[in-house]
This record gives structure tokens, C-alpha cells and sequence, in this order.
């Protein structure tokens, strides 16, 4: 709006109410009940974990995109008070009631609703009147998977907003007269819009470089331009468009990597260099430590699988049960774990089975691939032993023990085989953090093995370590790396107790710079890959366009109530038909336009020709690249090309109106149908509200009855 300030002060404003009632209605639809349901959706699973590793400041790298969309949803996190003690592993677990869900769900909730004035502001942009805006926003509004993806923690809605924002400020200030130096001001909000775009997702890539092929073009038409200083302006769009978002998307990641400065279960990835300069992590240990395992060398033994947690191996003056809850024996040996935290106890000491010694000698004698040892734990003194008795949760499997001599005719089984499985050469040492070895129990050939259960309360909820008889296959939880190492030097258990307590280093600050961690962060996210894993409901990308596929993304414990991301299906109706419209009429156009027919003033086929850049382009550069695609795709992928569509459909219509139909009785017919399908986008909408907002239940036959597609898959329960 326009202020005009005078004396005595009067206050003059315009205020487009339309927009304003848009905008309230946008906020309604997206933002009530927020906090229902009170349950893990679908995504969320995946984003909470990076959320909650935020909170904690703990290092992770996601391959999916940088990092500003994970910090936004952290940043509502933060608001709502959320510590990050909630354990993300499946859909439809429920929230305690100290996770504020709301909180966690705002951002991208209010950048979907946002989406709808900015749609409207959008449509004012391209020359198009009130009435096309309305259309294009109420289009929106009534976008049932729209709604959807908005009203979670996921991310599309919050990259559709950016992506928006970018093109409106674009056009804002092309728009503009040329004397005003103010609109360098929305060309700014307009680079700033598109790194935040690409820091989101890098599907916002496409966007920002369609975006920059409008500015070149218009860029280069300026040049022709003789009354302008045209340089100025040219170094001013540079600067606005090129330089601020690639400053902008490092920026993003200064703040990523300054927010995250504790080690975590991602550190594997990276550099050594990387780690040690993350708190908590390999700093304190790898300076100054002996690269070659050693007989004699103290040890601290992590385990290769990063599921369920990262942990060491572990034991404690904890026996095993005489005998468990369901009647089976144990052999009451100590207790051998897997522990996910640092602890005095992960301690173990590398001993030649032909000799006493527990130091390392002059010179230290390295353990090669094919060594047998045995494995002394640091703090109890008892052998790594396993033998032919069931393990406690795993009974398929050996129990894993610390040795202890009861008398009772169980041999001590305690030689283990070094087999180091990434090794280059035959008889290659083992190294630390570098070789992955497995441990054959030489008695019976069994590997030891991290089963990933958790001990029942006797074993402190612990993770369950057996040894498992393999014949084939490479698994993660057959390995184990050593990561904190020394040289021993006490024979005596009471001295060894001091240096076990003892940190293994002197600490030094090594100076790694912001710029070497950012290229190799950006390097690992572009090619580590995590394995892609069919998934029961991801799609095609020509699927998208006839919605012949859905994602339930919600479903009650108990009832009926359930949320699918459906789409409206009259409105994408209504966009497949714009879409193909646009281009009928842009090849009709172009031939008569080379034939000599000037159907269209300058004026009306330059914004022709504007909106089809923008819209169809649009829609271009959002699908195309998906169908080159090898990643795992889903139906809301395709959610920022729709809202291009939605952007096209009301302004042809209104070009038809205005350049195509003559006589007043067209034109009627037309403002009548429009009105129809606007009814039935309503009606779709309210139709598929239940799948929206799961709620109201619904019960089965009505469930049924919203299959209007036999390839959608809606759940149900027969009372």
C-alpha cells in the first residue's frame, strides 16, 4: 500500500482486501489443528533426526540437500523449546507431551500459507488483472496436497515460498520505473530468495537458473538500450543475482558447520583433519596416537554398524543371569556389551596368547591380518571368551563372555583370529581407524558380531554382542575398527587402571579452516550416496501428471482416521489442460507470427511470451529433470511444477477472455464455466478434506467411495 503522511498526521493506507481475506484463509487452512496429528508423519521421521542432532550441535551430513532447510526446522524447534531427546525410528510413533509439536511444524506451515499472496502478488506481476490473481491464489488455497506437505516438518512448502518469493521480487523490480534506485532493494530480496531456494533443496537450482536466463535476456535488451548507463546497471544485477546467493550459500553453511561443532555418528565420513576439529570427537584422540596395532596396545574397539547407534565394545563386573526369564542357562561368565558411550570400560588390550606380557615391546611387534590374539578387557583383567552356549537374546547365536573359571569343566575359549576385511597385501598390519577387522573365534569359527538388541535391565539395556557362525555375506555388524589407541607401559593392573583413566593426549589445536571444511562437506554431500531402497510408495515422474499415485502418510492406531498426500484432482485437471492450452495457442501464434499475422499488439504478446517464460518454463525445469533422474522419487516432487500451472491457468484464461473471445456472449459463456470448475474445486477440496486433515473419520464404504483412482492405495479397517 502507499502511506502519504501529513499534518496534523493522518494515516492514509490501501489495503487490497482481497489479498488480505486470501491470505487469512491461507493461514486457516494451513495452520488449524497444527498440532494434530500427535504422531510421526511419514517424512518427519527423517528430518526429526537431523533436528534433534541440531539441538544437541551434533555433526551430521545429509546427501538429500544443504543444510538452511534443516536449520529452519531446527530454528522452530528451538522456538518451541524442543531439546532433541525424542528417538526419531518410525512413522506413527506417538510425541510425549513434552515435544511441542506446533512449534515443529510452523515454518514450513506458514511458508505454505504465504505461498497463496504471493501467488496473487505474483499474477499483479505478470500484468494480469485482480480477478486472474484471485483465481491463481484460490487455485492454491484448495491445493489438497498442497495442505499437506505444508502442515508437516518437511520441506517442499518452505522451497515452493522461496522459490516464489524469488520470482515476484524479480519482477517487482523489473517492473519498476527506471529511476527509482529503491528497487535495487527487491533485487536484492531476490538473491537472497534464490540461495535460500538452493540452500533448501538442490532442485531449487533449476529455478534459480531459469531465473537467471530471465535476467540475461532482459539484461541483454537493456544493453541495447543507448539513454541508460547501462554498466552501472549491469554490475548492479550481477552483483544481486550472481555474487550475493553463491556468498549467501556459503553463508548457510558457516552457520551449519558453526551451530554443529560436536562429534557424532556422521564423523566416519569425513577427513581426519575434518574430525578433529569437531569437539568431542576424534581430537582428542587421534593426536599423537601409534598408527600400527601392536601386541600389548590399549585399545578402544567401535563398531562398524552405525544401526542402532554407534557403540564399543564393553564389559563390567556384571555377570550373565545363572538363568533367564524363559528357563534357558547362561554360562554366569562377566557380561560382554556394545556401549554407545565413551567409558573406561571399553578399554581392551591386545595379548599375545604365547607370552605373559601385557606392554608393548622395543620394538613394538605390529599385528598382522591372520594373527591370533587374545583380548584382555583393561579394567577386569578377564579374556574376550566365547563358547557353545546360547547367547541371551539371540539364542541362534554364541554367547559372547569375559572369562571367569567356576570350576565347572567350561575350557576357557579365548584365542581370536585377526581378519582384517579392507586390507590391500596378505599380510597387512592392522591399523587404527583405518582397517575394518572382524574377530574369528578360532575354537569354533564363529565372528563376533553386534546383534543390535538391547540387553533386558541385568545388562543395563546394553547392546547385545555374540559371535555368529558365517559362511558368506558382508555385513557392517560383523566389523570392528579401533579408534582411541595406545602403547601400554603398566604390567601391574593397578597402575594400568591409572593410565586407562588417563586421556590418551596432549591436546593440541590444530587449525583447520572454515573454507577446507566447507568444500569437503560440499564434495561428500554431492557424492556419498546413501543406498537407494525401493520404497512402497515412490512413483515415476510421468505418474505425477494424471496423480495415478498417492502417499498415505498418516494412518490411526485404532481408527480409520488417516492423511494421504491426494492432490485436488479438478485442479490438476485444470493445469494439465492450461498446460497443454499454452502451448497449442504459443505454436499457432509463432506460425501466423511468421506468416505476417500480427494477432496480438507488442504489449499483449511480450507478456504472452513473459508468462509462458516464467510459467511453462517453470513447469519445465521442475519435471524435466526428474525423468533423467536415478534417485527414489515421490509424488511431492512434483509440487513445485504444479504451482507454476496454477500461476498459468487463470492469466491464458484471462488472455482468452481479452484477446481471443469478441463477442460479449463468449465471453459470458466463459466467466459461466470458469465459475463451474471453480465450484467443483471447492467441492474436490471439501471432498477430500477427511484424506487431508484426517479428520473426521471416515468409515470404509466412504473410504471406498474416495478411491476415485484404482491405482490410489487408501487403507482401511473393516468393523
Amino acid at each position: 500500500g502507499v502511506m502519504v503522511l501529513q499534518l496534523p498526521l493522518v494515516v492514509t493506507a490501501q489495503v487490497d482486501l482481497v489479498l488480505l481475506l486470501v491470505s487469512l484463509l491461507a493461514l486457516w487452512t494451513r495452520l488449524s489443528h497444527l498440532s494434530y496429528p500427535n504422531a510421526v508423519v511419514f517424512d518427519e521421521v527423517y528430518y526429526g533426526q537431523f533436528v534433534s542432532l541440531y539441538m544437541k550441535r551434533v555433526f551430521f551430513i545429509d546427501d538429500s540437500g544443504p543444510p538452511l532447510g534443516h536449520m529452519i526446522l531446527a530454528l522452530g524447534a528451538y522456538l518451541g523449546g524442543f531439546d532433541g531427546n525424542f528417538v526419531w525410528n518410525r512413522i506413527g510413533a506417538e510425541y510425549p507431551s513434552s515435544v511441542s509439536v506446533w512449534s515443529l511444524r510452523l515454518l514450513p506451515a506458514v511458508c505454505g500459507a504465504l505461498c497463496v499472496p504471493l501467488v496473487y502478488l505474483l499474477t499483479l506481476e505478470l500484468r494480469f488483472s485482480h480477478l486472474s490473481a484471485l483465481g491463481a491464489a484460490v487455485l492454491l488455497l484448495l491445493e489438497n496436497s498442497l495442505i499437506v506437505q505444508s502442515r508437516f516438518m518437511l520441506l517442499e512448502s518452505v522451497l515452493i515460498f522461496f522459490v516464489l518469493l524469488a520470482f515476484f521480487s524479480y519482477l517487482r523490480f523489473h517492473n519498476a520505473p527506471n529511476s527509482s534506485w529503491s528497487r535495487y532493494s527487491w533485487l536484492l530480496v531476490c538473491g537472497a530468495s534464490c540461495a535460500a531456494a538452493v540452500g533448501i533443496k538442490y532442485m531449487g537450482v533449476f529455478s534459480y537458473l531459469l531465473l537467471l536466463g530471465v535476467a540475461s535476456l532482459h539484461t541483454w535488451n537493456l544493453i541495447g538500450d543507448r539513454t541508460l548507463s547501462v554498466c552501472v546497471q549491469c554490475v548492479c544485477r550481477f552483483v544481486c543475482l550472481l555474487v550475493v546467493p553463491v556468498l549467501l550459500y556459503v553463508f548457510w553453511f558457516y552457520v551449519h558447520l558453526s551451530v554443529l561443532n560436536r562429534s557424532g555418528p556422521h564423523d566416519q565420513l569425513m577427513s581426519s583433519a575434518f574430525q578433529a576439529s569437531l569437539q568431542g570427537g576424534l581430537s582428542r584422540i587421534t593426536q599423537g596416537q601409534p598408527l600400527e596395532v601392536a601386541y600389548g596396545s590399549q585399545v578402544t574397539l567401535r563398531s562398524s554398524a552405525s544401526q542402532p547407534i554407534p557403540c564399543w565394545l564393553h564389559s563390567h563386573k556384571a555377570n550373565y543371569p545363572i538363568r533367564y526369564e524363559n528357563g534357558r542357562g547362561s554360562s554366569h561368565q562377566q557380561q560382554v556389551t556394545c556401549y554407545p558411550f565413551k567409558d573406561v570400560n571399553n578399554w581392551w588390550i591386545i595379548k599375545d596368547p604365547g607370552r605373559q606380557k601385557l606392554v608393548v615391546g622395543s620394538p613394538p611387534r605390529p599385528v598382522r591380518h591372520g594373527d591370533v590374539i587374545q583380548l584382555v578387557h583393561g579394567m577386569t583383567s578377564r579374556f574376550l571368551n566365547s563358547h557353545d552356549v546360547a547367547a541371551p537374546m539371540s539364542p541362534h547365536a554364541q554367547e559372547v563372555s569375559g572369562y571367569i573359571d567356576f570350576n565347572v569343566s567350561m575350557a576357557a575359549q579365548n584365542l581370536w583370529r585377526v581378519d582384517i576385511s579392507n586390507r590391500e597385501a596378505e599380510s597387512e598390519v592392522w591399523k587404527t581407524i583405518l582397517s575394518e577387522v572382524r574377530l574369528v573365534h578360532v575354537n569354533t569359527s564363529a565372528v563376533l558380531k553386534l546383534s543390535g538388541v538391547s540387553l533386558p535391565d541385568w545388562g543395563f539395556r546394553q547392546l547385545e554382542v555374540v559371535a555368529e557362525k558365517l559362511f558368506k555375506g558382508h555385513s557392517s555388524s560383523l566389523g570392528w575398527t579401533v579408534e582411541e589407541h595406545r602403547y601400554g607401559t603398566s604390567q601391574e593392573q593397578k597402575e594400568r587402571e591409572a593410565e586407562l583413566h588417563s586421556p590418551t593426549h596432549i591436546d593440541v589445536d590444530r587449525k583447520f579452516s572454515f573454507w577446507a571444511k566447507f568444500l569437503e562437506l560440499q564434495w561428500k554431500m554431492l557424492t556419498v550416496k546413501q543406498e537407494d531402497s525401493e520404497h512402497k510408495y515412490s512413483s515415476s515422474p510421468l505418474e505425477w501428471i494424471t496423480m495415478e499415485t498417492n502417499i498415505a502418510y498418516w494412518l490411526h492406531s485404532s481408527t480409520n482416521a488417516q492423511i494421504h498426500l491426494i492432490g485436488n484432482p479438478v485442479s490438476w485437471g485444470v493445469a494439465n489442460l492450461s498446460l497443454l492450452a499454452y502451448q497449442l495457442l504459443a505454436a499457432v501464434y509463432l506460425v501466423r507470427r511468421r506468416r505476417g499475422f500480427k494477432d496480438l499488439p507488442d504489449g499483449a504478446w511480450g507478456q504472452f511470451v513473459c508468462l509462458g517464460g516464467v510459467c511453462v518454463g517453470g513447469w519445465l525445469v521442475n519435471f524435466v529433470p526428474f525423468l533423467l533422474m536415478e534417485k527414489t522419487l515421490f509424488l511431492y516432487h512434483y509440487l513445485p511444477a504444479l504451482c507454476y500451472l496454477y500461476l498459468l491457468s487463470p492469466a491464458l484464461l484471462e488472455h482468452a477472455h481479452t484477446h481471443l473471445l469478441s463477442s460479449v456472449t463468449h465471453q459470458r459463456a466463459l466467466c459461466l464455466c470458469v465459475s463451474a470448475v471453480l465450484l467443483s474445486v471447492f467441492l474436490s477440496y471439501r471432498t477430500f478434506c477427511p484424506l487431508t486433515y484426517g479428520s473426521p473419520e471416515l468409515s470404509a464404504n466412504q473410504l471406498q467411495g474416495l478411491r476415485w483412482r484404482d491405482t490410489w492405495d487408501i487403507l482401511y479397517r473393516r468393523r
